[in-house]
């Protein structure tokens, strides 16, 4: 027997969206290979791609926008050089996935039975085909990800054996690499297997990667902050319910929703950020969604980037205190421009590219005045909004005066008793798996090069300069 035959057989006894339909009382396809197998995803997703993409390259190529030097000095902001599918932002609107806004998910998508929040697997599904799931599609892919989370052995020692003291998120991205050995990708491409069939073993890899990431993020959890004991999965609840469950918070129905919230707003955030471009870049070398993964949570790990709603926290602490409870506009005002004169920055305001309220902000707090209107910490976030746009405004010195997800995010967790700010990055990174893996599953099903931008040296750049002027 091949090795390559070994792998695939291999892979269809352990994954249930291989094996045949489950049975249920309406009859309809529930799981993505049920609905989709017929159809590759390399079809499934070209039908999407412009036509003038296949047939005008020459035309575009020549018509494309010019890149700045200060755009190449600049972090590559604005630079329009990625595809990806899942989510587009508008500097005004906000996120889309898909086309759709956060109210229209949330309107949308299947939910829990009583709840109002959309549960993460459909938005997964939705990410990935541009499909709205059924209420049985997304109950199949939620008992098909509880029977995929048990954690091997090896990654189980491996957690125990960190110290308390190693930050959470070098603890999640040592635990996701360590997953390597489970990778149908690695074995199947080290066997051999054409480039054609390449998504179908991303695909099995990102499900079993996806599955595994509340046991990883509960064991450092409970191993770091608690007694170390965590619970078994319930194969009968959604993921965003299970990864509650596991984290000790299970039994708080106001918690189970905002965990759903939670993994659904951040999940997906175009591109371009560091986290998503980060594992977009490494699995287009052809590395495994585990590796991929595993470097987009280095890059999450950042203060520049996932680790700002902890920094916020702090702020937002620090103000509580210094301003000894009284939180009126005009200590507030004061406060903020004190920060602003040190040459400090408001954390949690203004964004890359929105213009406006960040509509995930937004979200969270329609959640906070409905569940937690009296919360001292809640109040306080309420009184910066309505004070900071107009200080930023007035400092001048910042193109977004208005707030981003993570000046709201860490106030909620805390209401619900989750005070440990140091953990929060580490549910950010299993949320920003429902975003960054389907779009890994594309870039294989449509056969994406590697990526390899052209550079020059600051000497290089003024010879082209130089060269300009004399023309």
């Amino acid at each position: 027997m091949s090795a390559l035959r070994t792998v695939t057989r291999s892979a269809s006894r352990t994954s249930v969206l291989y094996n045949s339909v489950r049975a249920y009382s309406t009859k309809e396809p529930v799981s993505f290979f049920a609905v989709y197998g017929q159809l590759t995803i390399s079809r499934l997703l070209r039908r999407d791609l412009p036509s003038f993409c296949l047939k005008s390259r020459p035309k575009l190529r020549n018509s494309s926008p010019k890149v700045l030097l200060d755009q190449a000095y600049g972090g590559m902001r604005g630079i329009k050089g990625l595809v990806w599918e899942g989510s587009v932002l508008d500097p005004v609107e906000g996120i889309r996935f898909r086309g759709r806004t956060i109210p229209d998910i949330q309107k949308e998508l299947p939910k829990a039975e009583g709840g109002e929040q959309p549960l993460p697997e459909a938005l997964f599904w939705l990410l990935l085909t541009g499909e709205v799931p059924t209420a049985a599609q997304t109950k199949a892919f939620s008992e098909e990800l509880a029977a995929r989370s048990k954690l091997p052995k090896h990654v189980e020692e491996l957690i125990d054996r960190s110290p308390a003291t190693l930050h959470p998120m070098a603890q999640f991205s040592i635990a996701v690499t360590a997953l390597e050995s489970e990778s149908q990708f690695a074995k199947a491409y080290a066997a051999g297997v054409n480039k054609k069939e390449y998504w179908k073993y991303t695909y099995e890899d990102s499900i079993e990667l996806l599955a595994k990431l509340p046991n990883i993020a509960a064991r450092i959890y409970r191993n770091v902050f608690k007694d170390g004991k965590v619970a078994s999965v319930d194969p009968t609840l959604d993921y965003g319910a299970n990864f509650a469950h596991l984290l000790g918070y299970g039994s708080n129905p106001e918690f189970l929703e905002l965990m759903r919230l939670y993994l659904s707003i951040h999940s997906d955030h175009e591109g371009g950020n560091v986290s998503a471009h980060t594992t977009h870049l490494v699995g287009s070398a052809l590395s495994s969604p585990f590796l991929s993964l595993a470097a987009g949570l280095n890059g999450l790990a950042g203060p520049l980037h996932g680790r700002a709603n902890q920094e916020v926290l702090e702020w937002l602490k620090g103000m509580q205190k210094e301003l000894k409870g009284d939180i009126s506009k005009e200590n507030i005002e004061k406060y903020l421009w004190e920060t602003l004169n040190a040459g400090r920055v408001v954390p949690g305001y203004g964004h890359a590219v929105l213009r406006k309220t960040d509509p995930r902000y937004t979200a969270q707090r329609e959640f906070a005045l409905k569940h937690m209107p009296d919360y001292d910490l809640f109040k306080l976030v309420s009184n910066i909004y309505e004070v900071a746009p107009k200080v930023l405004t007035k400092h001048g010195k910042t193109k977004n005066p208005w707030p981003n997800v993570d000046s709201h995010s860490g106030v909620l967790l805390q209401y619900y008793g989750f005070t440990e700010e140091s953990f929060y990055t580490v549910l950010f990174g299993v949320a920003r798996a429902f975003g960054v893996l389907p779009q890994l599953i594309i870039d294989r099903g449509i056969g994406l090069p590697i990526e390899r931008p052209k550079s020059f040296s600051t000497e290089k750049y003024k010879e082209l300069v130089l060269g300009l002027n004399k023309a």
